[in-house]
């Protein structure tokens, strides 16, 4: 069962359009990682909460379902501030549309195509990379060190909520799905088919964007990037064990109990408020 209830927040950042591609540590190479993400997750939240509605008349369990209905609350909060931050982007590099169009167009025939336990699949694999990223964004600080700070408390709220729900659509995988051999290999195919979609689609967008940017023969931009994603902090190569731990048998979300982290969220929100 989820260790916390997660709450719908209802805030805007209100994010500086003149910042986008350099918001995090003043380098288009380091900011439009984050910003190719970004692309990806208004579609990506829909999917999630049409992946997870189809099955909430099967969950039983009333604390669940409360759980249920604060996640797509909290997802449909990320999809519109994330397309608020997609509108600035695009507007700086209008290539970034194609890519929002071409990913956006990929879920819609996944969401109609596919049956809906393998949608289930799906979301419950991502939630999992989501939740494993948005745990290295809140327990480093160097990641978001001088960033520009209305971009900063997006992401680090982001990172919250994620937190919060990260075990909700698994619990209901758990709730109508079950723990077999079945339900097993499911899950387990989910997060290795998707962990090879999201990254055949995400490196080849960034470079476009970088491209777009006239930056992707930068070597010191390049440089930059790969102290910050990799040797400094090393944010991308420890994904690789919480990755991993989704692939024990008896795995569960709150194995990793960062519960912690979500005292950052008073702070956050009292910003949020004050730029309002």
């Amino acid at each position: 069962m989820n260790a916390v209830m997660p709450v719908r927040r209802d805030v805007k950042f209100h994010l500086p359009a003149e910042h986008v591609g350099t918001w995090l540590q003043g380098s288009p190479h380091v900011a439009h990682l984050a910003n190719t993400f970004s692309l990806f997750l208004p579609t990506g939240e829909r999917f999630f909460i049409e992946a997870v509605r189809t099955y909430r008349d099967r969950v039983d369990d009333p604390e669940l379902k409360t759980a249920v209905n604060a996640f797509i609350g909290q997802e449909a909060m990320h999809g519109r501030e994330h397309r608020a931050l997609n509108q600035v982007l695009v507007e700086a590099v209008p290539a970034a549309a194609g890519i929002e169009r071409f990913v956006g167009g990929l879920l819609a025939r996944l969401q109609k195509w596919l049956p809906r336990s393998y949608r289930l699949s799906a979301t419950i694999a991502l939630e999992h990379f989501t939740a494993i990223l948005a745990d290295g964004v809140l327990s480093d600080p160097r990641l978001l060190a001088d960033a520009e700070p209305r971009f900063a408390a997006m992401w680090r709220w982001h990172a919250l909520e994620e937190t919060e729900h990260k075990a909700v659509a698994f619990d209901v995988w758990t709730a109508v799905m079950g723990r077999g051999p079945r339900a097993y290999v499911m899950r387990c195919g989910g997060l290795l088919i998707a962990t090879v979609i999201f990254w055949g689609i995400a490196i080849p967008s960034y470079l476009r964007i970088l491209n777009a940017e006239g930056r992707l023969f930068d070597r010191a931009g390049w440089r930059m990037a790969k102290r910050h994603w990799w040797t400094e902090t090393r944010f991308l190569p420890n994904l690789w064990k919480p990755w991993a731990a989704y692939f024990r048998p008896n795995f569960h979300p709150w194995d990793h109990d960062n519960r912690e982290v979500l005292h950052q969220m008073d702070g956050l929100m009292a910003d949020a408020q004050a730029w309002s």
